[in-house]
């Protein structure tokens, strides 16, 4: 594989910032993700974190170095991501479990695979065209969607969502591909501190017309005007398929030369990056080995 990547996380006008985004890859396969805390629960940057960690683990378990079935991983990882949220609130006997909207990506081969759960979104850019996207899961965007059939008078608030990981309701995870890749297709992972803040239009014109370095930075900070004093925070993730040699030069990956076990995250670096006292490293570690055994368990009942 060869792309080229660019990330940033911006701290609005909230308390804290809640994002966490990262990417891991092997020879063959990269997953890309970004996951929103949510506020008015408990440790909301917890919840990104945990929901990235137990990605970026599977990831590391699975891909070798190519996974099996992209889309079964990703629905299957962010399950197990949801259950870990809630072991972590009963272990800590927490009155209310933390909880983060995540939005993920694999690349292998020629093709992307993308899942979903809330509303942290996913845009796929080709040229200047919007490809595709990731539909919220809000009620706002439901009655969007839905407005042509059944009229709704009520008009309801888009922060309002019907599904996130950590819930108590099992979550809904929105899958899909295999979309096949151009050179120079770029996918974008962002939060709401985004999109609320510019339109699918403004993102495709700034994204389409600029090396990712120079555009992402530039949307970014067009958010954070945009949304005033109060804005909520911004983070961005975008990657640039087959990129040019040009554009790998500035935080490019080629993995042509690595080995089928070498496995690279910035997921599991991002660790060291949070300040938690809640959440320490031997308590990922378990937490993972436990999902591991459960999933050996699982294989081996369906042998």
């Amino acid at each position: 594989m060869k792309f080229s990547v660019y990330q940033v996380s911006r701290k609005g006008g909230r308390e804290k910032n809640e994002d966490r985004m990262g990417y891991c890859y092997t020879r063959d396969a990269g997953l890309f993700a970004l996951a929103d805390g949510m506020g008015g629960h408990p440790e909301g940057e917890v919840a990104a974190q945990i929901g990235l960690q137990t990605l970026a683990a599977l990831f590391q378990r699975e891909a070798r170095p190519r996974l099996a079935d992209p889309l079964r991983f990703l629905h299957d990882s962010i399950f197990a991501g949801h259950h870990q949220l809630l072991r972590y609130a009963s272990s800590r006997n927490l009155p209310d479990t933390p909880r983060t909207t995540i939005v993920a990506c694999v690349l292998q081969g020629n093709a992307a695979y993308w899942a979903h759960c809330g509303d942290s979104r996913l845009y796929l850019l080709r040229g200047d065209k919007l490809i595709a996207r990731t539909r919220d899961h809000s009620y706002s965007e439901l009655q969007e969607s839905m407005s042509h059939v059944v009229p709704i008078a009520e008009r309801f608030n888009r922060n309002v969502l019907f599904t996130c990981l950590g819930s108590p309701g099992k979550p809904v995870v929105d899958t899909t591909g295999p979309l096949l890749m151009q050179p120079g297709d770029r996918v974008l992972l962002c939060s709401d501190g985004l999109w609320s803040s510019v339109t699918d239009a403004q993102i495709t014109r700034q994204v389409a017309n600029a090396p990712i370095s120079d555009a992402v930075p530039e949307i970014v900070e067009m958010a954070l005007r945009e949304g005033g004093p109060k804005c909520d925070n911004v983070t961005v993730l975008a990657v640039e398929w087959e990129a040019t040699e040009d554009a790998r030069d500035s935080g490019g990956v080629s993995t042509r030369s690595l080995q089928d076990d070498v496995f690279a995250s910035t997921i599991q670096a991002s660790m060291a990056d949070t300040p938690l006292d809640e959440l320490d490293d031997a308590e990922i570690e378990r937490s993972i080995r436990e999902i591991n055994e459960a999933i050996q368990r699982s294989s081996q009942k369906r042998r």
